[in-house]
């Protein structure tokens, strides 16, 4: 893909395809940008959507998924199972349903719309690997911290959180890669091209006799470097976490 970038058009549909190209053309990186395809817009509207669906998604599940590993309440199991089946539902199934709901609501072709769709999907996982890593922390330590003085919230976010930062880690991971991914629901609901996210105005390089690949190569190379200096950057948080509770 990377070589493919910095080839000409004749260079990668040429029979057999060379492995490098004659000319390096770094230039596809420029002219890319300025295509009819509008990538830049499609990135802006990627990363505006996968960043709050995933803030999203983090202020929902925490207490939740906390809640569920500390109390015990009628219905819990049930509730469980109930959260575990969402993730059977998948958006291909659920797009035209969704579709006709935020048209209803004005909320159609929006950063919005695709916002709490992810949020949604993804909260049901979100929810399920936290509350297995605050379950794992003994309730000892809550009640240490209560005896102490802390509250609730003292207790839930001064406490458990630095213990279970590797779940929380894990969920950010999932969700945010999964919102980045995500292109079933974006190609119903989204409608205008400019607000449609890089998954759904990629495909757009293809034309009814040609495929700019060039363009698609660089725009999938760009599409990838956040996903992979998050992760990196987020891997070692995740191995600092797995320790950061060990003295406390």
């Amino acid at each position: 893909m990377l070589g493919g970038s910095v080839k000409s058009q004749p260079e990668i549909t040429k029979i057999p395809p060379p492995y490098f190209g004659n000319s390096f053309l770094i230039s596809n990186y420029v002219t890319m940008w300025s295509s009819d395809v509008d990538p830049l817009s499609g990135l802006i509207s990627t990363v505006v959507i996968s960043v709050f669906a995933t803030l999203l998604v983090l202020v929902a599940a925490t207490p939740a998924a906390y809640y569920l590993a500390r109390f015990r309440f009628p219905g819990r199991l049930a509730f469980l199972l109930l959260v575990l089946i969402t993730q059977m539902l998948q958006p291909t199934v659920l797009a035209v349903g969704l579709f006709r709901e935020f048209l209803q609501l004005g909320l159609n072709d929006t950063w919005f719309a695709m916002i709490l769709v992810n949020g949604a999907f993804n909260l049901a996982f979100a929810i399920w690997i936290m509350q297995a890593f605050f379950a794992s922390v003994p309730k000892e330590v809550d009640e240490a911290a209560v005896l102490d003085g802390a509250s609730k919230l003292q207790v839930l976010f001064k406490v458990s959180l630095p213990l279970v930062w590797p779940g929380i880690v894990t969920a950010i991971i999932f969700v945010f890669v999964s919102s980045w991914n995500e292109y079933a629901a974006s190609s119903v609901i989204m409608t205008t091209n400019s607000k449609q996210p890089l998954t759904v105005s990629l495909p757009r390089f293809f034309g009814l006799y040609t495929a700019e690949w060039q363009y698609v190569f660089g725009v999938s190379i760009v599409a990838i470097v956040p996903v992979v200096v998050l992760f990196a950057f987020i891997e070692k948080r995740l191995v600092g976490g797995l320790t950061a509770g060990a003295v406390k």
